[in-house]
């Protein structure tokens, strides 16, 4: 009990000392351990950080309120290179669709590929993994459309045989879902991940209502999270989707089809070349009604002409 009392002295001793009480202090023994005590440390002086860039010149530049910000083109932001993807399992040839699903994902892709013309480049594939992280598994919905993005020339090389966020800048714009059975997360775990990638637009179609009480649902990302939209035009890309009853590849069902802002559908390749040949055969039988009702109208005026040649009229006067 001595020694901690002891050592309790000489703690408040250093305290006092510390603190500025030793000049008045008259206890020689106390003003002793002072001048035996060592002094705070100095603070350093904080480092010069003037050089460090904090934002962007490109963010201060889209900013509202603030000044234009030029560039230093030494400092300009590079993306990095290309991580190391030699163990990502790009496809594994796996046969999963069911045949409504498969027809469905190629009336999707086929439509716009053949026949939607945005006047801006774009990707729209079926069944592709979407990669947005190196050590994370890819989300592969059945059908995805991808804005402002081409296809590079190599696809067998493996950097561009799935949609590596990486490579090409972006999320998706939009993404599909057909369910089919009651497994494949499209209500919940896709529906977070497609959001956490970043996608606009969320598409779930269930023709036989197995994760939910409509045919079609259609979720708009808003401050990360997906909201249902009422209204099945998608304004941000230019186009709708619509369910449509009709006959497709021999099959009939009710299908799910992208419509412009007008409501018309977008054709597949098959539809616009019926459409073309319909209108030839529309045309041609234009030239030919108006080629019958011309040759009709020459055989009356040549009856007109006997007529008048049998009552002795010239018809020519």
């Amino acid at each position: 009990m001595a020694e901690f009392s002891k050592d309790l002295q000489f703690v408040l001793t250093k305290a006092n000392v510390r603190i500025g009480f030793g000049k008045d202090c008259r206890n020689p023994e106390l003003r002793r351990k002072m001048q035996q005590a060592q002094p705070l440390p100095r603070q350093p002086e904080p480092p010069d950080i003037s050089h460090i860039i904090t934002r962007h010149p490109e963010h201060d530049r889209e900013a509202p309120g603030r000044p234009d910000v030029t560039e230093d083109p030494e400092h300009e932001w590079e993306a990095p290179e290309s991580p190391d993807i030699s163990h990502i399992i790009t496809e594994d040839d796996t046969p999963v669709d069911n045949i409504f699903s498969e027809k469905q994902q190629r009336l999707l892709t086929e439509s716009l590929n053949s026949s939607w013309n945005p006047g801006r480049p774009f990707v729209a594939a079926a069944d592709v993994g979407i990669f947005h992280a190196v050590k994370s598994p890819p989300v592969v919905p059945d059908m995805f459309l991808s804005l402002d993005v081409r296809l590079a020339d190599d696809l067998w090389e493996k950097r561009n045989r799935s949609y590596f966020l990486w490579e090409f800048g972006k999320p998706p714009e939009v993404v599909v879902e057909v369910v089919s059975n009651t497994k494949g997360g499209e209500a919940g775990r896709k529906l977070r991940k497609y959001a956490r990638i970043g996608v606009w637009y969320y598409v779930v179609f269930d023709p036989q209502r197995l994760v939910q009480e409509d045919d079609l649902r259609i979720y708009k990302l808003v401050e990360g999270q997906y909201v249902p939209k009422t209204y099945y035009q998608l304004k941000r890309i230019g186009l709708g989707v619509t369910l449509w009853d009709g006959e497709f590849e021999g099959s009939r069902d009710r299908w799910l089809r992208w419509c412009d802002s007008g409501g018309s559908l977008v054709q597949t390749g098959l539809e616009r070349a019926e459409a073309a040949e319909q209108q030839v055969a529309s045309q041609k039988r234009h030239t030919e009604a108006e080629r019958q009702r011309a040759e009709a109208e020459r055989q009356r005026a040549e009856r007109l002409a006997a007529k008048l040649r049998s009552l002795g009229v010239d018809p020519e006067v």
